[in-house]
C-alpha cells in the first residue's frame, strides 16, 4: 500500500504526537547555534522546536504539501527554518553538516533502513548525535495497525504484509549502523491518544490520516473495510482508559546515537 502523505490532514496527527516531539528535542540538549537536521519533518514539530531554541535547523520530507504546512507555521512563529524535499535515504545535506539529526516517528516507514542509516551517518558531525523515536511492538495502537496489515495482505492476496524495519530494537539498530562509529542507548517513553469518545477518534483517524485514507480505498474495493472498522472499534473499546471519553497509553523508544 503506498501512502500518500499529503493526503488528509496529517496536522491533527502531527498534534498528537506533539508530546513526543518535545521529549525529543529536550533529549537533545540543543545549544544556540547548532545545526539541527529533522528527518522526515512533516508539519515540522521538531524542527520548529529546535529552531525555537536557537538551532540553525533545516526540515527533510518528501511530501510538498507537509513542508508548506510547515513553512507556514515558521513564519508565523518568527521562525528561521530551511524545509527542503528529501527523505531519509537520500538527504540534502552535506557531509558532517549536522550537529544533531533528529526524528520522531518518521525513520519507521523509510523504506530502506540500511540506506536511511548510511545516509544520517553521512549529514552527522564527527561530534554530532542522532536521535529518534520508534513505536514499541503491542498496545492498541499497535494492534489496530496489525489488523488493518492483515486486512491489507489479503486483499493483496499475500499471506502476511512487509514486516517494517524494527527500529525499536536495539541489535537491528546496532547493526544498520555497524562500522559507523556510533554507540546506541535508548529509554521507554509512552503518550496518550485521546478523544470524545472512541467512535470519534476512530472516525477522525479514517477521514484525515493518510495512512488510512489508503487503507479504505483499498479495502472498500475487496468489500472488507467495514468489517475492520468494526474489529477495530473493538479493540479500542477494550482498551480505552476513559469512562467519560476516550485514551489510550502507546509506548516508544527514543533512540540515542552518539559517536563512539
Amino acid at each position: 500500500m503506498t501512502v500518500d502523505w499529503d493526503a488528509g490532514r496529517y496536522e491533527r496527527v502531527a498534534d498528537q504526537l506533539l508530546s513526543a516531539a518535545q521529549v525529543l528535542v529536550d533529549q537533545a540538549s540543543i545549544q544556540p547555534g547548532e545545526r539541527t537536521l529533522d528527518v522526515g519533518c512533516g508539519t515540522g514539530s521538531v524542527a520548529l522546536l529546535a529552531a525555537a531554541r536557537g538551532a540553525s535547523a533545516c526540515g527533510v520530507d518528501p511530501a510538498p504539501r507537509l513542508r508548506d504546512v510547515a513553512a507556514t507555521a515558521a513564519t508565523e512563529r518568527g521562525l528561521q527554518v530551511a524545509f527542503l524535499a528529501g527523505e531519509a535515504g537520500a538527504l540534502p545535506c552535506g557531509d558532517g553538516s549536522q550537529d544533531v539529526v533528529l526524528s520522531s516517528f518518521g525513520l519507521i516507514f523509510a523504506p530502506d533502513a540500511l540506506a536511511a542509516a548510511a545516509e544520517i551517518s553521512r549529514v552527522a558531525a564527527k561530534t554530532g548525535r542522532i536521535l529518534y523515536t520508534a513505536w514499541l511492538p503491542g498496545g492498541p495502537i499497535a494492534e489496530v495497525m496489525r489488523v488493518r496489515g492483515e486486512a491489507l495482505a489479503s486483499a493483496a492476496g499475500v499471506a502476511s504484509g512487509p514486516q517494517p524495519f524494527a527500529w525499536h530494537s536495539a541489535d537491528a539498530v546496532t547493526s544498520v549502523f555497524a562500522g559507523r562509529g556510533f554507540s546506541l542507548d535508548m529509554e521507554v517513553h509512552s503518550l496518550q491518544f485521546t478523544g470524545r469518545s472512541v467512535e470519534s477518534f476512530l472516525d477522525a483517524e479514517i477521514a484525515e490520516h493518510p495512512a488510512w485514507l489508503a487503507a479504505r480505498a483499498t479495502l472498500e474495493a475487496v468489500g472488507t473495510f467495514e468489517a475492520v472498522r468494526e474489529d477495530t472499534l473493538s479493540i479500542l473499546r477494550a482498551a480505552n482508559e476513559r469512562a467519560d471519553g476516550f485514551s489510550v497509553t502507546s509506548r516508544y523508544v527514543l533512540g540515542r546515537l552518539t559517536r563512539a
